[in-house]
């Protein structure tokens, strides 16, 4: 039940005038309150107390109102029926939106033979929580993983496995696809081939010249650089797999970028130049997308560059076009860095322009750094850029140092799952949009706002029930609640409400601290309120044995919306 939504249709019904409604962290006066007649007072011509009065009167009215009195200048604080609440509480439900849309979402963006790194920590965490977010609020969606394995550094790693192996038959202009090459690649070599490469690049300007060549005939077909390219695609997939699994993120739907899209760039052309769109600039085809009304600098959109070669831009561009004839989105959702918000407003703006896909339908979410204590990008103690698996592993290690501190013996599973809710967790708390400061001490704290706190809640209340899962307990009509057992099933109600909010506000953040919020009442509930204990009563005991069935089954909800596993035992 969205149990906000709810009293605020009935009151806003009652009162006959727009009612805003807050929901107060301390409700010892209210479980709602409201400053409707303050705000209505003047054209009612009245003072506010005296309309509250009246407001007050009919709130009374109310089936699941308890109470309604007023407060200083003219407030009103609305109390619930403590029947009401106990009638309505359950576990959650998928919703089923009265607006269903399809949503194409691009986030992960992983690269071919490049090791995945801190950058791509954000886009695969929160573009996966809020896809999950998206379909459980009941909108159908795609993910897409754009992944990059068209352009230049396609060029540079071909160079470089000549440079290493030029006896290979790959580079041959007469290589025939059928041929069996005995040439294997380590996977842990491959990462380092693109640094390598790119590194030589930039003080020897022969390799340079030899890379451009060669991705342009890559891109142009030649059969032995594409069967090149096809030996270690095969094994970076398999890496970017593996990464999707230890991140716990849903299978992308897609994992098609740059080449998949650069078979539509014949077809995005003659809608440009039909329309008259492209122009040369120093050497190069642009499109310009600058407005009459812009104050700001905006470069043209780079279709072709001064050598002639496909774009970044000409390639994403080609991607709307395709992801609009494969599925006919309402909504197209990129996540990606911050800084890449020029390059989104140029793409989206293009595409408007074309009439390949309005502006209206495009969003572009883009995420803050991760940091270190110094409040610069975070890097490793050697001073280079973190890699994904280099953070993974420093939790993992912080989460095995507390076990081992503890006196605790837990399973390598167990130790995963608990690392992998610390990275997740101190990620989808901070608005999307902030950076934050990554320290794997703190995020593997099992107190405080952290997701091994999350887990521990979660594995408690799974502790209880599994106790009593051959008891049977008849769930009471009628149950009298205390403050720790109503407080925590109001919270359990404004569930569906977080979740729409979440999904309109695109605000991830709003899950994880509603799952905390939820967490600190449990456990509060959980010190105060005996279950199992000799000296409570069958009645009671089945009333907050289905109290903790409700909490954890939405806890659990909120905990698989995050991408989090839940262990047997902590």
């Amino acid at each position: 039940m969205n149990l906000y939504k709810y009293v605020s249709d009935k009151v806003n019904e009652k009162l006959g005038v727009a009612v805003n409604l807050e929901s107060p962290r301390n409700r010892e006066f209210g479980d709602f309150s409201t400053n409707v007649a303050m705000v209505n007072a003047k054209s009612a011509g009245k003072n506010p107390r005296e309309l509250a009065t009246e407001y007050v009167s009919k709130l009374a009215e109310l089936d699941f109102v308890a109470d309604a009195s007023i407060a200083g200048p003219g407030f009103i604080n609305i109390k619930l029926r403590d029947d009401f609440i106990w009638k309505n509480a359950a576990a959650p439900e998928h919703i089923a939106t009265k607006k269903p849309m399809t949503i194409d979402m691009d986030y992960g963006a992983y690269n071919v033979a490049k090791s995945l790194h801190i950058g791509h920590l954000r886009t695969s965490i929160v573009g996966d929580t809020f896809n999950r977010i998206a379909r459980f609020v009941g909108h159908k969606t795609f993910s897409w993983n754009h992944i990059g394995d068209w352009g230049k550094p396609m060029g540079l790693i071909i160079a470089w496995i000549e440079r290493l192996h030029p006896e290979l038959p790959y580079f041959r202009n007469d290589f025939d696809p059928k041929t069996q090459v005995d040439f294997e690649i380590d996977p842990v070599e491959l990462n380092t081939y693109y640094p390598a490469a790119s590194a030589l690049a930039k003080t020897d300007p022969d390799f340079q010249a030899r890379a451009q060549e060669i991705k342009a005939r890559f891109q142009d077909g030649h059969p032995g650089y594409f069967a090149l390219y096809e030996k270690f695609l095969k094994i970076s997939l398999e890496s970017m797999n593996n990464t999707v699994k230890r991140l716990n993120i849903l299978p992308f739907d897609y994992d098609l970028g740059e080449r998949n899209a650069a078979g539509y760039l014949d077809d995005v052309e003659k809608i440009l130049r039909a329309k008259n769109m492209i122009y040369e600039s120093d050497g190069a085809e642009v499109i310009n997308v600058k407005r009459d009304t812009d104050t700001a600098p905006m470069p043209p959109y780079m279709w072709r560059d001064s050598r002639g070669a496909d774009t970044y831009d000409s390639t994403d561009l080609a991607a709307v076009y395709c992801r609009k004839q494969k599925d006919n989105p309402d909504k197209i959702i990129y996540f990606t860095d911050l800084r890449q918000s020029l390059h989104f407003e140029q793409l989206f703006r293009a595409a408007d322009m074309s009439g390949i896909y309005p502006y209206s339908q495009f969003e572009h979410i883009g995420y803050g750094t991760i940091n270190g204590a110094d409040g610069k990008p975070f890097k490793t103690r050697d001073g280079n850029a973190a890699g994904l698996d280099d953070i993974l592993d420093m939790a993992t290690a912080a989460v095995r140092e507390r076990v081992t501190e503890s006196g605790k013996e837990l399973d390598n599973d167990t130790i995963t799952a608990i690392s992998l809710a610390a990275v997740k967790f101190n990620d989808l708390l901070h608005d999307v949009r902030s950076d934050y400061i990554f320290d794997p001490k703190s995020i593997t704290s099992f107190e405080g706002r952290t997701g091994p706190y999350i887990l521990y809640t979660a594995v408690r209340l799974n502790s209880i029930l599994n106790k009593v899962q051959s008891s049977k307990f008849k769930v009471q009509k009628e149950y009298d609640m205390n403050t720790d057992e109503r407080n925590l099933l109001i919270q359990i109600m404004d569930f569906e409400r977080t979740v729409l909010t979440a999904f309109d506000n695109r605000a991830t953040d709003l899950i994880a601290n509603y799952a905390y919020d939820l967490c600190q009442l449990i456990n509060t509930f959980y010190h105060n309120c005996p279950i199992m204990r000799d000296d409570v009563d069958d009645k009671t005991r089945a009333g907050r044995l289905h109290i903790v069935r409700i909490a954890r089954d939405t806890l659990a909800t909120a905990i698989d919306l995050m991408g989090l596993k839940v262990p047997r035992e902590m």
